[in-house]
């Protein structure tokens, strides 16, 4: 598809200092295998342990000219089968999902993209759905959006949520309204050089009084080596190294310690993603 260089879809206000602050900070252990037959066709296997348990999954991938054709297996013997079309009409792409057995899974949506406008809808394939809106007004240096839910079952709105984002030369700030009014989120992400990233978050809760506040940053010690740090109000400091040994095979390890309670052991997790 071809990239339109406008304000994005909703999820993408804020997606930077977002990615900063949680990206890839994990406490379990994880593996990903990803292998590619001599036709195209692209197999992923996921492995998680979370504590005792064990959680694992199959996506297969094939794409043929602008339809890609996705379908996930999990150790919960559910099927997931996605099919995204790119661009039936300019700016458009097209997404079908359902989940077998979940016979109430099913969901169309579409995406457009515009120079000065993201455009995000989708709809439910069941008797009573619920219908889903999304829309971003502005371009690369300001954007409004925002997002609604429907519940066409009992007629009333599930969740409203509104964003707004200003962009100047290396610095993005945010604002943002979720949970139906309940939360107020502010942000700010600076690129400091090409290789340092820093960004904080604040967050209020109206119905509980209740302020978090969330620092971090990101360095590059050389081109396939990163580390990431950040700490929040409630004590809780996280750190991250990740490298990318070969294109697209990466290895990260993450560790958190709750410095209120330091009697508790630090979580420590492990992610390791191979692709030939």
């Amino acid at each position: 598809m071809v990239l339109v260089k406008g304000p994005g879809l909703y999820p993408d206000i804020g997606k930077k200092v977002r990615d900063l602050l949680y990206k890839d900070y994990l406490a379990d252990q994880k593996f990903t295998l990803t292998t590619n037959t001599e036709d195209g066709l692209v197999i992923t296997s996921n492995g998680i342990k979370k504590g005792n348990v064990l959680l694992a999954d199959i996506n297969t991938q094939l794409k043929n000219k602008n339809i890609t054709t996705d379908v996930k297996v999990d150790t919960t013997s559910k099927v997931m089968t996605t099919f995204t079309v790119d661009e039936p009409a300019p700016g458009v792409k097209a997404i079908i999902s359902f989940v077998v057995p979940d016979q109430k899974s099913g969901k169309v949506e579409l995406q457009y993209w515009h120079e000065y406008a993201g455009i995000s809808t989708s709809l439910g394939m069941s008797a009573k759905p619920i219908v889903n809106f999304s829309g971003v007004a502005g371009n690369q240096k300001a954007a409004f959006g925002t997002e609604v839910s429907f519940d066409t079952a009992t007629g009333s709105f599930t969740k409203y949520n509104t964003s707004l984002s200003i962009t100047a030369n290396d610095l993005i700030a945010s604002l943002a309204l979720n949970e139906k009014g309940d939360t107020i989120s502010s942000s700010y992400y600076h690129a400091v050089n090409p290789l340092t990233a820093v960004g904080a978050e604040f967050t209020h809760r109206f119905s509980t009084n209740e302020n978090v506040l969330t620092f971090g940053t990101q360095h590059y010690l050389d081109p396939r080596t990163s580390v990431k740090a950040r700490l929040n109000s409630h004590g809780k400091a996280s750190a991250l190294i990740q490298h990318e040994w070969r294109p697209k095979s990466l290895v990260t390890i993450s560790g958190e310690v709750d410095t209120r309670t330091v009697d508790h052991l630090a979580k420590v997790g492990l992610s390791v993603a191979l692709k030939p």
